[in-house]
């Protein structure tokens, strides 16, 4: 058997998850000024209220350098805080401000109308079999605790 680019696995969900973000570009990018990794951090402040830097780098994957640019980039439009942690003056606990909760808000209606404009292209059974098709595969790349 030889080896196609095409039906390799790990090629074909990169590709679709590049044409699914493109399609979310509009709202995050165009309409917002933001960058990829600032968006994900935001969205994960939104719903975690707090997080270090560390636990951003954890759940999005991102590099550091990444998280720590977006941080600054989110704090410098006000939309986030940092608080030192008492007990280790090392770590920053990051939170949205109530303008960064507002934006975060703002952000996250568009973002749900442009997926709803997305799964329309699915039926209910494409749909269910996506969803599964995803869950399994997320549970067999997620790390052993």
């Amino acid at each position: 058997m030889s080896f196609r680019l095409d039906s390799f696995l790990a090629y074909r969900l990169d590709r679709v998850s590049e044409a699914v973000s493109r399609h979310f570009q509009p709202v995050y990018r165009d309409q917002h000024g933001m960058t990829r990794p600032e968006w994900q951090v935001l969205a994960h402040l939104g719903e975690a209220d707090t997080l270090t830097a560390r636990e951003i780098v954890r759940r999005t994957g991102l590099h550091k350098t990444k998280v720590s640019r977006a941080v600054s980039a989110l704090e410098s439009r006000r939309w986030l805080e940092r608080n030192r942690d008492e007990t280790d003056r090392r770590i920053e606990h990051l939170a949205l401000t109530s303008k960064g909760r507002k934006s975060y808000d703002a952000l996250t209606d568009l973002l749900k109308a442009r997926e709803e404009e997305l799964l329309k292209q699915l039926g209910p059974t494409e749909l269910q079999t996506v969803s599964a098709a995803l869950n399994i595969l997320e549970k067999m790349s997620l790390p052993k605790k």
